[in-house]
């Protein structure tokens, strides 16, 4: 069930601004915090797709090192954060389970760039993310999810588990807190900057 406030044609552009629409996915694997993410940051009440969980899930969805989650994407999240008069940021939750992956190419058609979201926990399930992110040809930044009682990693180790480039960012966030995630979000930006000089 979708949920959300009702929409209008100025429901996500700051009235009396002349903006730039930038849009930017927020991708990870299945329970890494999209949802928490866009939800920490977005100045709109963001519109989400969660369901409950269902005993059929249970079969396909690897809940392995995942503790109390009860509901799953299954369509995409959306929020936006104006980061000034110029530019607004519309943020595209992905689902992470791989049996919603079809939906990925439409997603990731504009987008700037992608934040990969990514559990220090569960390194392996992000390898997927990377690879698909790569094959549409988007520039990212990694975002380390920290959890609650998880160690935090040495970047050169994570860079070497994930195979990544000199120049790829990789940064700790906590996707619960609004600032931690305005920090991941700016890093990604100034790469995608960066990288169209």
């Amino acid at each position: 069930m979708v949920s959300g406030p009702s929409l209008d044609e100025t429901a996500y552009v700051r009235e009396g601004a002349t903006q730039t629409a930038v849009k930017i996915l927020v991708v990870g694997h299945f329970a890494v915090g999209k949802t928490t993410f866009i939800g920490a940051i977005s100045e709109i009440q963001p519109l989400t797709t969660e369901e409950t969980m269902t005993r059929a899930a249970e079969s396909v969805d690897d809940l392995k090192g995942v503790q109390g989650k009860t509901t799953t994407t299954v369509a995409m999240d959306f929020g936006r954060l104006t980061i000034s008069d110029r530019v607004v940021l519309y943020l595209f939750g992905t689902p992470g389970q791989q049996r919603f992956v079809q939906m990925w190419e439409d997603m990731a058609r504009g987008a700037l760039g992608a934040l990969v979201l990514v559990d220090p926990e569960r390194l392996a399930d992000s390898f997927a993310v990377i690879d698909l992110i790569e094959q549409y040809g988007l520039d990212y930044a990694i975002a380390v999810n920290h959890f609650d009682g998880s160690p935090l990693r040495d970047e050169m180790a994570l860079r070497e588990a994930l195979d990544l480039l000199d120049d790829t960012p990789v940064v700790t966030c906590d996707a619960r807190d609004e600032r931690s995630s305005a920090e991941a979000l700016i890093t990604l930006v100034r790469h995608l900057q960066d990288r169209a000089h």
